[in-house]
């Protein structure tokens, strides 16, 4: 294992303890075991505001609380294993692998790996967020992130820690007066109690310097998935270019066997796992060979930030029909050419009685609106896309990061006077990354790039999707760059099939300053709510 790894210092008594409820105790990579479910859920669900580890975590907040059990429930569990073994090893029924689940903690990944952990559409994923925690802090007197193991040892090791210092170093030297430029700029409502206005000034500075932390910036991940899940990431893993995220395929397969063995036998026999991984890894370095030669001196054209790539012309037509079908028994066909015949307007009436009143943004319509799609091509800032990307129903694909496509840069930064600062750390993200692409590190050149800095990427979804998605992202307490590719999005939909725009009623195209103001005055009155009740 070549990558390091910061470690929880743990007395005697708290690994006892750990030792009950968790795979391993040293490692990234574990499982979590013999606790409630809601006690798992619980733990994940803090990930994204903590800078603590799961297991600090649940020392710190949950062993009390947690009754000990006298043993574990091993009753046929031989028996089960034959069985599995019979029926999905030996008969290859995939589906048995769906009734096994495995609560599995990652920590201490790259955003590299986090996306390639976050690929898969079948498991649940939370995150540590980059928009509440600061990354100022050197837990193993480090900076929470990743030298990639490809430059171990070579002389390109010591520039990259010393770029890691001027990244973090600014991070570190922004973040208070930045903080303070803002509590000036958005003095204290009266109304409102310090930790929520002091919540609101963190994530809003959170917000705007998260762009200069690079790709190598650390962070932990929970997954909940099946057995199924599992070994499908674990296959695309062990093919991934990145040696850390094959390194970590190789943790997870460890630590997943200790729970639920016998759903994945395959992932390294010779002629299963093995040959699914080499079919995936020759697939990938072929289409890449093929393209170079396709795309030999073809530069990129202008594009705007959000472009509507694709689209069916007849999808109102075709969603109007769908809408028809349950509530009829005439053939698909036939339905679509009744929805053909009508007007433009008798369409957008029957689409708005399949949508109905919406009471709010979860009240969404059926699956009529899964009949048309939209193909979108972003260009927008690395930070903004690792929250889009956790959109799993629709198909995402991302190019290399690289520098090439420029930077965001936040208005408030020049107006608060750190043009130069944001500059210097720009550039020494672009010196890294060509220094390291020129050594012939490509992939690894990645690590080295700042999260403001353009990725390209596509996203493809039906409409009950784009609903969803522009949605949830244009909701005031968005991040501004994520926000903006949601509003450009509806926009786009509202143009070319103008009565599926129109029951889109909760995007939100306000202008907002203090994205999580109000989010967290509600949090806050529902926790004087409950702490009345409970009183």
């Amino acid at each position: 294992m070549s990558l390091w790894f910061s470690r929880d210092e743990f007395s005697d008594e708290e690994r006892g303890i750990l030792h009950r409820y968790f795979t391993n105790v040293e490692g990234p990579v574990f499982a979590l075991v013999n606790l409630p479910e809601v006690v798992k859920g619980a733990l994940f669900a803090r990930y994204s505001r903590t800078p603590k580890s799961i297991r600090r975590l649940f020392l710190d907040e949950f062993a009390e609380q947690v009754e000990e059990r006298a043993g574990t429930a091993a009753v046929g569990v031989e028996r089960a294993e034959k069985l599995y073994d019979r029926v999905f090893f030996e008969y290859g029924d995939d589906s048995v692998a769906q009734l096994g689940g495995v609560h599995l903690a990652c920590e201490q990944a790259s955003q590299l790996l986090a996306k390639a952990l976050e690929w898969g559409r079948l498991a649940a994923y939370l995150e540590q967020s980059t928009r509440y925690m600061r990354y100022d802090d050197k837990p193993g007197s480090r900076w929470r992130s990743t030298t990639p193991a490809e430059i171990e040892g070579t002389d390109l090791q010591g520039p990259f820690e010393a770029f890691l210092d001027t990244s973090f170093g600014i991070y570190r030297r922004l973040f208070e007066p930045v903080q303070a430029f803002y509590r000036e700029l958005f003095p204290k409502d009266p109304a409102d109690s310090d930790f929520v206005y002091s919540s609101t000034i963190t994530a809003k500075t959170c917000d705007t310097l998260r762009d200069l932390l690079p790709a190598a910036t650390r962070s932990n991940v929970g997954i909940y998935a099946t057995g199924q899940s599992y070994e499908q990431m674990l296959l695309r893993m062990r093919a991934h270019p990145l040696q850390e995220v094959r390194e970590y395929s190789d943790l997870m397969l460890v630590e997943l066997r200790k729970v639920i063995p016998a759903f994945l036998k395959r992932v390294d026999i010779d002629d299963r796992g093995v040959a699914w991984t080499n079919y995936l890894r020759e697939t990938r370095e072929r289409v890449e060979e093929a393209a170079g030669k396709a795309l030999l001196g073809m530069a990129a054209e202008d594009r705007e930030e959000v472009t509507l790539a694709d689209f069916d012309p007849d999808g109102e037509v075709k969603v109007v029909a769908a809408a028809l079908y349950a509530a009829s028994d005439l053939p698909d066909d036939q339905l679509l050419e009744v929805a053909r015949e009508m007007t433009a307007e008798e369409r957008a009436d029957m689409l708005r009685a399949y949508v109905g009143e919406r009471g709010n943004r979860r009240h969404r319509p059926g699956r009529a609106f899964e009949r048309t799609g939209y193909r979108f091509d972003v260009l927008c800032d690395y930070g903004a896309f690792r929250d889009l990307q956790r959109h799993r129903l629709l198909t995402l694909e991302w190019q290399r990061l690289t520098t090439r496509h420029g930077y965001e840069l936040p208005p408030e930064i020049e107006a608060a006077g750190f043009l130069r600062d944001w500059e210097e750390a720009m550039e020494a993200s672009a010196a890294m990354h060509d220094e390291m692409n020129a050594a012939g590190h490509e992939e690894a050149a990645q690590y080295a790039v700042a999260m403001a800095y353009r990725l390209r990427f596509v996203m493809q979804m039906n409409a009950r999707e784009a609903m969803h998605l522009a949605e949830l992202r244009s909701s005031p307490q968005g991040h501004p760059v994520y926000r903006r590719v949601a509003q450009r999005m509806h926009d786009l939909i509202s143009r070319v099939h103008p009565a599926i725009g129109a029951v889109m009623t909760y995007v939100d195209h306000s202008s907002v300053d203090l994205e999580r103001l109000e989010a967290e005055r509600r949090t806050e009155a529902k926790r004087r709510a409950r702490d009345a009740s409970d009183g």
